[in-house]
């Protein structure tokens, strides 16, 4: 039975997310690694380039001055000499970047020197950097494609260790669960390895063998409490009795009534919580019970049954009624005449919702049988949304508007549903009015 739920958005499994960050990470740190190793060899080409063209230099000027000749690569007066090298101020080499492409050749690294003094000619030495370039440009991609190839062998190394963290938090999540539904003896157990989630998992069942004692020490305070005033509660009827009739009997036996009544409920929503209850199950008439169940409350209710004919009428309308629908119907119609429950607790369940719709609800109450499902509605200002969200609690009424009591109907009446298997549901009606539908297991 799921009377109350949160609507939660769609969730991303972790091992995705953690999968995710690695492949992030992974792709910025090849990215980073990729960079500095692109910079670090243009760097380094173009130095080595440099120290290249500087050396030959000197050794052509070398021999330019010892033979009078141009050694191989070397030329005076260049018509492509950078700007910057061809009025060196003195004797000195000087080196310059030539970033123009010709063809295959370029970037370039000259190196200039006057031959001899001011005036004179300026012999150059030019080094095309072409081909290491190109080798930079294949690095570049080697990298690359290493990187990918890294990536795609990373990737399922981190879902499959994101998987198996994935599971163990699952079992934390799944005991924690079933705790809040209620199952107090639920525990993760040990768990592999000795980290963060093991530290959760272990506190994960401290919690449930503190929260189960405590649970089971107030289930027994109630009950012991309940048990113990019986006798005086009894007691206090028999007073009453033997009080002349007036006034004041008919107040202290309402009262004492009332009191009766509690006590009568705390016992039994502790059988409840300790599972000491079992349904004795038998095939009813749904009909006929409930009718008996409202009948009891002495209250002013109507009572509304679905026949066969009404859903016939209804199918027909909606343009459903084929052959297969019949046959549905048909089905659903015998079921509507019987069930198999615990009539003494379906009773009890119909009765405490009748009951709550009239205390705190507003004229008219309406109960309606439809197939295996109740219906009550009031026409009163509604569940409170605090109910709605977390569900009845014990000695709590809700807003004012609803009334008052004791806060124990709607308990008993979800937990008699819980223990003939059926779901219970409240809600509030578009246009006002508490509903609570209650819907039998098949």
């Amino acid at each position: 039975m799921r009377p109350f739920h949160r609507l939660r958005p769609a969730r991303v499994p972790l091992r995705w997310k953690i999968a995710a960050l690695a492949a992030a990470t992974a792709c910025l740190v090849a990215a980073a690694v990729g960079v500095l190793v692109h910079l670090w060899t243009a760097q380094d080409v173009r130095s080595r380039a440099e120290a290249r063209a500087f050396n030959s230099l000197y050794s052509a000027m070398e021999v330019y001055r010892r033979t009078g000749t141009l050694a191989d690569g070397a030329e005076l007066d260049p018509a492509g000499l950078p700007a910057a090298l061809r009025h060196p101020a003195d004797g000195a080499r000087h080196t310059a970047y030539d970033e123009r492409v010709e063809g295959n050749v370029g970037p370039s690294v000259w190196a200039a020197q006057r031959v001899d003094g001011p005036g004179s000619r300026v012999l150059a030495f030019r080094v095309n950097m072409s081909p290491e370039l190109h080798e930079l440009q294949r690095l570049d991609v080697t990298m690359a494609v290493a990187s990918l190839v890294a990536l795609a062998a990373a990737t399922p190394l981190a879902v499959y260790a994101a998987g198996l963290l994935g599971r163990r938090l699952r079992r934390v999540s799944e005991t924690a669960g079933r705790i809040s539904a209620g199952d107090l003896d639920a525990r993760t157990g040990p768990t592999e390895g000795r980290d963060e989630v093991a530290d959760i998992a272990a506190t994960v069942d401290l919690m449930a063998d503190t929260l189960s004692r405590r649970l089971r020490s107030e289930r027994r305070f109630t009950a012991d409490v309940a048990h113990e005033l019986r006798t005086p509660v009894g007691g206090l009827l028999a007073a009453a009795d033997l009080l002349p009739p007036g006034e004041t009997e008919d107040l202290l036996r309402a009262r004492v009534g009332d009191l009766r009544g509690l006590v009568e409920d705390l016992l039994e929503i502790s059988r409840l919580d300790a599972g000491a209850e079992q349904p004795v199950r038998a095939r009813v008439p749904l009909g006929a019970v409930v009718a008996e169940a409202v009948a009891r409350t002495g209250l002013d209710t109507e009572i509304t049954a679905v026949s066969d004919t009404q859903r016939a009428e209804t199918a027909e309308t909606a343009g459903t009624a084929d052959a297969s629908y019949a046959a549905d119907a048909a089905e659903t119609v015998e079921t509507v005449e019987t069930v198999e429950t615990d009539p003494r607790r379906l009773d009890r369940i119909v009765g405490n919702l009748v009951v709550n719709a009239h205390r705190h609800g507003v004229a008219p109450v309406q109960v309606t049988v439809d197939g295996r499902t109740v219906v009550v509605r009031d026409h009163g200002p509604g569940f409170p949304a605090e109910l709605l969200l977390h569900g009845p609690r014990r000695f709590h009424t809700g807003a004012t508007a609803r009334g008052s009591g004791h806060g124990l109907g709607l308990t008993i009446a979800l937990g008699q549903a819980r223990l003939l298997g059926a779901e219970l549901r409240l809600g509030n009606a578009p246009d006002g009015g508490a509903v609570a539908t209650l819907r039998l297991p098949g």
